[in-house]
């Protein structure tokens, strides 16, 4: 069964792996699961920007 996919070019959202609209690239929407016993919790929040004030 396939998933549904989002383009990181234009947004449009599709079952294929290539865009139809634009032609680039799809991934999956859906955010990575949470663990509290992360060990990269640190790296991915640096990544994005966020300062920790701890």
């Amino acid at each position: 069964m396939d998933h549904l996919k989002r383009c990181n070019g234009c947004g449009t959202y599709t079952l294929k792996s290539e865009c139809p609209a634009c032609g680039t690239a799809t991934c999956s929407p859906r955010p990575a699961r949470f663990s509290p016993d992360d060990k990269y919790w640190k790296q991915r929040l640096k990544a994005k920007g966020v300062k920790l004030t701890c």
